[in-house]
């Protein structure tokens, strides 16, 4: 795995985000759509975690949100961010969140 320079790291739009919706997309095994509120804002993500996380497990939760990531479509669904997770064993996700609650939009650093 190569470097990354640290002005391409602060490109990167990290924020804490609190989920405050999250459903099953439908026809899908893997993927869960989520509204996600970022304080002045709330975005939809879909992330591929529905094996592992029951959608209302979900709803409450902080996560980190990549919020600067292009739009895509998953399914039909579209995705404005992107969820951090760490990848345990063989592809488990662990969700990234904060060690107490801070409001949300509060950037990462």
């Amino acid at each position: 795995m190569g470097y990354v320079s640290f002005s391409d790291f602060k490109k990167l739009d990290l924020r804490v985000g609190e989920i405050i919706e999250a459903e099953r997309v439908q026809g899908s095994r893997k993927l869960v759509k989520l509204v996600v509120d970022l304080g002045n804002e709330r975005r939809q993500l879909v992330a591929g975690i529905a094996e592992y996380y029951e959608p209302e497990s979900l709803v409450g939760k902080q996560i980190v949100v990549v919020t600067n990531l292009q739009p895509r479509k998953f399914m039909g669904v579209e995705s404005q961010g992107m969820l951090l997770a760490a990848v345990v064993g063989e592809g488990r996700p662990v969700l990234l969140t904060p060690e107490e609650k801070v409001p949300p939009g509060t950037p990462v650093s």
